[in-house]
């Protein structure tokens, strides 16, 4: 029997190399200063470097701080001052982006820079020279030669520090208590249901490690799948070939992806064998409806959605049969949550009344938004947690309307955008789209939609409203439709809509 492997696109390292350099890291990072509590940042793509230092600082029971790199340098100099990392990581040709201008951020900071590997070269355009590490940089692969297995006793399990996107202000970091042994073993069941991680799977992550869910993912199955695949960057044949060629079981993804698997051509879909699936979880955003029917007719009854944020991890699950049933809905409460939803004036509402959604999940232990505790106190109540989102309950199951934040208050009336996107992202020429409130004399804010078209589709905003008002009512079309070469994104697709607003709000005042 071959060993069990890891792939970054098509490139296997066996699980025991990639164990065995997180523990020589381990080792370096404790030579280091690192210890106990401690912060280690990450400025990486998907690589096998990221999974050695998340498994190193676990081994020390450190902190990881895996930063978004798409993010700009002060953006990411603020996540440096904010964790106080005595280490940072990073590919060398994103740390060449930033560095003069993080030159006091990355003051005292050990720094490993990280050859950018080939696949990452191609895939994002690297330039030239930028893909090593500088001669005044410590190499992360010689870093690592220097040190033998860490072989410590292993300290109580922490989470990963995630920082929220930021949709408003900075981001903020979650920063979790060392779990208990009761916790753990709770979580790994929650895991189990959640994402069915359990001895023999196949899984391929979809998506960017430093978001919550993959990340999670990941950590999990390091110990008990047969095989973990990842990409760098998502493509969507290149995902469907990856399935047929390493006969994936189990699978995180994000809807953005279903999307683009959709608009694949029917003969290159037809191409490749699925049959292996058998769990593909879906997170991070609401699916259309009627794209996800049809990914389940293309793949069969697996696909799986949960809901829940950084803060309260996995709450609800909807399972295929479960959905199917009750369309829209983000499923049932999972073992261990509890909901509760409260209306403008603090009071409970009753169901199938919209209110914002409180969540708690009793496998994780409890959190804070570092250096920032009174905005941790700011979300609870009655001990349960706001994560920004507003729903509804109905037959015990959970119907999202959209983010509190990204609520659209026009003429008195409530508007939420995620309603607009779902029949907006279905238009034919559409590729990714956000809808947004911009200022409005008359009516206090209008809506706004940004559309990045499909190459080679001509679209104009006459077609989009015309496609619109077929199907939500008129009063929700965007009176201003702008199309845009590439919307600022992540590779989850999830759109920067804070960078959209600013050119509207920035002489209002208002904060966004």
């Amino acid at each position: 029997m071959t060993a069990p492997e890891i792939f970054l696109d098509r490139t296997p390292r066996a699980r025991e190399e990639v164990l065995a350099n997180a523990a020589r890291a381990a080792s370096g990072l404790r030579a280091c200063g690192v210890s106990e509590g401690d912060t280690v940042a990450l400025l990486l793509r998907n690589d096998f470097a990221f999974v050695e230092a998340t498994q190193a600082a676990a081994l020390l029971g450190a902190y990881c701080v895996p930063i978004n790199w798409h993010g700009r340098a002060k953006e990411i100099g603020y996540i440096l001052g904010d964790a106080k990392p005595k280490v940072l990581v990073a590919h060398a040709d994103l740390l060449a982006d930033v560095r003069d201008e993080l030159k006091e951020e990355l003051s005292g900071i050990l720094v490993l820079s990280v050859p950018t590997p080939a696949e990452l070269i191609r895939m994002f355009g690297v330039r030239a020279g930028a893909e090593k590490p500088i001669a005044s940089d410590r190499s992360w692969p010689e870093w690592l030669a220097q040190f033998q297995p860490w072989s410590g006793a292993p300290p109580r399990s922490r989470a990963t520090l995630i920082y929220t996107s930021g949709t408003t202000g900075h981001p903020k970091g979650v920063k979790r208590e060392p779990a208990t042994s009761e916790q753990a073993k709770a979580y790994g069941e929650l895991m189990r249901s959640v994402y069915g991680i359990a001895p023999g799977v196949r899984v391929l992550i979809g998506g960017p490690l430093y978001h919550a869910s993959p990340n999670a993912c990941l950590r999990q199955a390091i110990g008990q799948a047969d095989l973990i695949t990842f990409q760098s960057k998502f493509e969507p044949e290149e995902t469907l070939a990856m399935i047929e060629r390493e006969r994936v079981t189990h699978a995180v993804m994000v809807p953005t992806m279903f999307v683009r698997l959709m608009r694949l051509p029917e003969e290159i879909r037809r191409r490749y064998d699925v049959s292996s699936l058998r769990w593909v979880i879906h997170t991070g955003a609401p699916c259309a409806p009627e794209i996800k029917k049809a990914l389940m007719d293309w793949w069969g009854p697996v696909i799986y959605e949960t809901y829940g944020g950084t803060e309260v991890g996995a709450v609800m699950l909807s399972t295929p049969e479960d959905w199917l049933a009750h369309p829209g809905s983000v499923g049932r409460l999972t073992p261990g949550a509890r909901i509760a939803l409260y209306g403008e004036d603090g009071k409970p509402v009753a169901p199938g009344e919209v209110g914002e959604i409180y969540v708690r999940q009793d496998s994780l232990s409890d959190f804070v938004y570092l250096n920032d505790l009174a905005k941790r106190k700011s979300v609870e109540r009655d001990g349960l947690i706001s994560v920004g989102d507003v729903g509804y309950l109905k037959d015990d199951r959970l119907y999202l309307c959209d983010r509190r934040s990204d609520m659209v208050i026009s003429a008195g009336v409530n508007i939420y955008p995620a309603e607009i996107e779902t029949a907006l992202i279905q238009c034919p020429g559409v590729r990714d789209c956000a809808v947004f409130g911009i200022p409005d004399e008359e009516f206090g804010e209008s809506l706004a939609a940004a559309i990045e078209a499909e190459p080679g589709h001509e679209l104009s905003a006459d077609m989009v409203r015309a496609y619109l008002a077929e199907r939500i009512a008129k009063y929700k079309v965007p009176r201003r439709i702008d199309f845009h070469a590439a919307l600022p994104r992540e590779e989850s697709g999830k759109i920067f809509k804070r960078r959209l607003k600013e050119s509207f709000w920035k002489e209002t005042g208002r904060r966004i």
